[in-house]
């Protein structure tokens, strides 16, 4: 019955066959990627904003009894004042845990947590009272009889946290299912493309090529005549040209394919370096405030003091990498203004002083005069230079001299510039590594968050200019800053 068709026939139906499956499959493959997109639009509009409510109303409480403990302590009224804000912190997201509470079981739990608030801060008022009253006795020992209701809304707290995680669980079990589901029917589509490519691949073959093959062959053109060119030689000469630009559309499929899939890797880093810079700061913050407290209220020796002195210089190092992480996945807007480089230099070397102290490095200004006003955010400026002059020194391990040059320049396509050149006598970058170093994330340093210079070159970029690099090994290392002169409306991205 097959060979009752024509080779055209064939070859369409085939062909039709490949469209039909290809059609259908990529509209089932929109469906479920719809379904899917819905069921994760939930999660992300309803329970992971319902489970960040609950976590802050479970650290809104904690810090408030924490407040009436430290007001215990030394009845410094600046812990009642925290004490407030906690309380309309806690108002505030049991607001809004209302607003994304969708279920009555939610609601109940919210209903629990508001009955139980209420009295508990009618207690722990009483035992503020009590405190300022100067009868610490009786505060203290109603501070201990309202410990159960502290915990009974602590326990509603994780009770709510638990309605939340058990729905992110069913999407994650449904998206699961879905996932199962279009990988089989993927397999399945895949089985019958290949067969159907096969039939048609074997139809071509025996039917199209074998017959042009042979007719070429009998046609008794070579690649070296010149002499008149049939049709045969045409097409085998334009199949070939088809054939080269294929090999060429490939190579730039696989390159875009590539350079798509890496900057959706750096959006996802970016996305989780923000979630986890958010998840560490709020306990790295309560941290801070108990040392500051230990270090008000606690008589401690030379010894105690230089461990107290390392663990809050660590703390402040974290903090660092914590707000770089920040920076970096969610930059601020520029707050753009008249202001001339030079004061951003000024700023960043005075702010580096007692560093450059430590790292016996020296700054040298080279400026005939104070580079002209240009259209900037100064604080964005002196951060570049805060991370050149850092990176700079970190380089120059046994000290050494930065150069910072200013002058006035003119670029094709922008005109007028300031250029400001920041110059070490440090080791100098490799050669191989120098295009990397810009990159998000790439460091050499044991500790670096390598984001310094990515922060800096878009801070740059984003006004306008650029970061060129120079460097040998052994001959130190500059960095040349290049902004436009002119001021241009454009720029203007202050909220």
């Amino acid at each position: 019955m097959w060979r009752q068709f024509s080779l055209r026939t064939r070859i369409l139906m085939l062909l039709s066959a490949l469209v039909v499956l290809t059609v259908g499959g990529g509209m089932i493959t929109i469906a479920h990627v719809y379904v899917m997109d819905r069921i994760f639009a939930s999660v992300l509009d309803s329970d992971l904003e319902g489970l960040q409510a609950a976590q802050e109303l479970e650290i809104s409480v904690v810090m408030q009894k924490g407040y009436v403990t430290y007001f215990f302590q030394d009845t410094d009224s600046r812990w009642i004042e925290r004490l407030d804000k906690y309380h309309r912190e806690f108002e505030n997201w049991l607001k809004r845990a209302r607003h994304w509470a969708a279920r009555d079981q939610e609601r109940q739990i919210l209903n629990e947590i508001e009955s139980q608030y209420i009295r508990y801060i009618y207690s722990r008022d009483e035992v503020v009272k009590l405190y300022k009253e100067g009868m610490k006795d009786e505060g203290f020992k109603l501070q201990q009889s309202i410990r159960g209701q502290f915990f009974n809304i602590i326990d509603l707290c994780e009770k709510f946290k638990e309605t939340y995680q058990r729905n992110i669980f069913e999407a994650r079990e449904k998206l699961k299912d879905r996932a199962a589901l279009m990988s089989a029917g993927a397999v399945v589509a895949i089985f019958f493309a290949i067969l159907i490519g096969a039939v048609l691949a074997y139809v071509l073959l025996s039917h199209v090529l074998g017959p042009i093959r042979e007719l070429a062959m009998e046609s008794g053109v070579r690649r070296g005549d010149h002499g008149a060119v049939d049709e045969v030689v045409a097409l085998s000469r334009r199949f070939q040209n088809l054939i080269e630009d294929v090999d060429q559309t490939r190579t730039k499929l696989k390159w875009s394919r590539e350079h798509l899939q890496q900057a959706e890797k750096w959006a996802l880093v970016g996305k989780l370096a923000a979630g986890v810079a958010h998840s560490v700061r709020n306990p790295l913050t309560s941290v801070k405030m108990r040392l500051f407290s230990m270090e008000r209220s606690l008589a401690m020796t030379a010894s105690q003091k230089e461990d107290f002195e390392v663990i809050s210089e660590e703390i402040r190092h974290i903090d660092t990498i914590v707000n770089n992480f920040l920076e970096f996945s969610r930059p601020p807007k520029l707050k753009m203004q008249k202001v001339s480089p030079s004061d951003a230099v000024d700023m960043a070397v005075q702010l580096l002083r007692h560093r450059l102290e430590s790292y016996d490095v020296k700054v040298e200004i080279q400026r005939e005069k104070r580079l002209p006003e240009i259209t900037a955010d100064p604080d964005q400026l002196k951060e570049v230079f805060v991370n050149l002059i850092v990176n700079a020194c970190e380089a120059m391990v046994n000290g050494g001299l930065i150069v910072i040059q200013e002058k006035e320049g003119f670029a094709e396509n922008v005109g007028p510039t300031v250029v400001l050149k920041v110059q070490d006598n440090g080791p100098g970058v490799p050669e191989n590594i120098q295009e990397k170093l810009f990159q998000p994330f790439f460091s050499t340093k044991g500790e670096g968050t390598g984001l310094g210079l990515s922060i800096a070159t878009r801070i740059v970029e984003e006004h306008g200019g650029w970061i060129d690099l120079k460097s040998r090994e052994g001959e130190g290392s500059t960095f040349i800053i290049t902004l436009p002169a002119k001021g241009r409306e454009t720029w203007e991205k202050s909220s």
